[in-house]
């Protein structure tokens, strides 16, 4: 099994050598591909503008790994890794700082990590890990890891389909499949006034949104592990008939 491995929090983030170190032990080759600085919320951005460096870098605990830094987005890295070291079986993407429910996966790069990899025809995980005060552990979802992306592996993935995993914070109570929510961010803007006078932004948010039975907002506050399922196939099918009664022009099929 040959495993890609992304994130958008940076190279040199714990969580994405966690997850290296856990593919390591279950993998036949292992290749770490990820921004050289964090890229958190860049969403599924590819860079088109500029040219990209693919420089080779040295992980401590990870020197028998190849691992390359790139002055991109998190789907840049996908598309370098495979383009530069040829096509995995897998594609995994984290472990996130922060959960990634509901609506987050719409701007989050380590979601889009995964989201590379699937139009890219390999099957792709992204993993997250909710946050507290206490200090980052990400053993137990190293752990699940070693589980999941095996069983990914064999089974694969229906086509534009990829699996967004979130952990609780600490020892897990279990797993459970959870739809996505609507969880999302009441934006917050901080304006601040630069030595010449000139206003400049802040862009924060506070959570917002119900906990929804099933949802993976809520499967995570409970303490579980929530997989979900993404479908890169954002047409809304039952909305045809109404739409074609006002959309000007429309043929008929």
């Amino acid at each position: 099994m040959k495993v890609l491995v992304a994130n958008d929090d940076g190279i040199f983030s714990p969580g994405i050598l966690a997850l290296a170190k856990a593919m390591r032990e279950v993998a036949d080759e292992v290749i770490i591909v990820a921004p050289d600085v964090e890229q958190s919320a860049v969403g599924h951005a590819i860079t088109i503008r500029r040219p990209l460096r693919y420089k080779r870098t040295r992980l401590q605990g990870l020197e028998d790994l190849e691992a390359y830094r790139v002055d991109g987005t998190p789907a840049d890295c996908v598309v370098l890794g495979v383009h530069n070291s040829g096509r995995p079986d897998v594609v995994v993407s984290g472990i996130n700082i922060g959960s990634n429910l509901g609506y987050d996966v719409t701007h989050s790069g380590t979601v889009a990590a995964a989201i590379e990899g699937t139009t890219l025809g390999i099957p792709s995980i992204a993993f997250s890990l909710r946050t507290s005060d206490r200090e980052l552990d990400f053993s137990y979802a190293a752990a699940y890891a070693k589980e999941l992306v095996p069983a990914v592996a064999r089974r694969g993935l229906p086509a534009k389909t990829l699996l967004n995993v979130n952990f609780p914070v600490g020892e897990a109570k279990g797993v459970r499949l959870a739809r996505q929510s609507t969880h999302s961010y009441q934006d917050t803007i901080v304006t601040r006034e630069d030595p010449d006078g000139k206003p400049y932004y802040w862009v924060a948010g506070i959570p917002t949104g119900p906990r929804e039975p099933d949802s993976d907002y809520t499967t995570v506050l409970e303490g579980f592990v929530a997989v979900t399922p993404l479908y890169l196939d954002f047409t809304h099918t039952r909305f045809f008939a109404d739409l074609a009664e006002f959309v000007p022009g429309l043929e008929r099929a």
